[in-house]
């Protein structure tokens, strides 16, 4: 099955080089009313986007998410955050006289709010002409980022997502090769797949390399990604930002 929605979806990928034209003031709008179209729990909307303008904190964020100099040069760059404030907050104006304090169920349901409003922007980004990749990294460095970011305690960055014209090299570029639906996909119940199924997932995925090998490939993904030093740092500031919740 195949109509305009799926093949954009299809189409899309992370764009880490942009050309020089701007997003323009109608372009950010649009891209903003659709995150505010998205699903959410409750439609209480649990999230605040951030529209860094400053290059000053554009170049911070940059250095603080992993050193990634493309940051800085987006052309538009917004960070989710999961809020947790807003609504006890509203609840005490509203002269609620005991008001809990957000729990980490509270946190989750905000983190996936913000999360899935970040994926409607980059959709309406995409139909836009405009690319757009997502920054997890806004995680790490707690201490610093709520310093840059000026985040009071249950405020928690879910994402950043910075959008740009892509050139034509990254217009070119082949999008990696995802996983087949059995691979992630189960039937009413979790299982595990077997190491010979992962074998096969991985060596299907990895088809289009050059000399593909599962178990160079795992051993080095592994060393650069899970084991790295950015993976543990973000794995520490995330039990910061917990610290407020339990």
């Amino acid at each position: 099955m195949e109509n305009e929605i799926l093949r954009a979806l299809d189409a899309r990928k992370s764009v880490r080089v942009f050309t020089e034209e701007p997003v323009t003031a109608a372009e950010r709008a649009a891209i903003l009313q659709a995150a505010f179209q998205a699903p959410t729990a409750g439609n209480q909307q649990l999230y605040t986007i951030l529209d860094i303008t400053d290059p000053a904190l554009k170049e911070r964020l940059a250095d603080l998410c992993d050193h990634q100099p493309f940051i800085a040069k987006a052309k538009l760059c917004l960070v989710f955050l999961a809020d947790c404030r807003r609504w006890p907050r509203a609840y005490r104006a509203a002269g609620v006289e005991t008001v809990r304090d957000p729990g980490a169920g509270d946190l989750m349901l905000a983190l996936a709010d913000a999360c899935i409003a970040a994926q409607n922007a980059v959709t309406a980004a995409e139909s836009l002409g405009i690319g757009s990749c997502y920054i997890g990294d806004v995680l790490e460095n707690a201490e610093e980022m709520r310093q840059a970011l000026a985040l009071p305690p249950h405020v928690v960055p879910a994402c950043m997502l910075v959008f740009g014209r892509p050139t034509a090299q990254q217009k070119a570029r082949p999008k990696p090769v995802r996983f087949r639906e059995e691979a992630v996909v189960c039937e009413n119940t979790y299982r595990d797949r077997t190491d010979a199924e992962l074998r096969q997932d991985f060596n299907q995925r990895g088809a289009g390399v050059p000399e593909f090998d599962f178990d160079r490939y795992l051993q080095a993904f592994c060393k650069r990604k899970y084991e790295s030093d950015f993976s543990r740092e973000m794995s520490r500031s995330a039990a910061v930002y917990l610290k407020d919740f339990l």
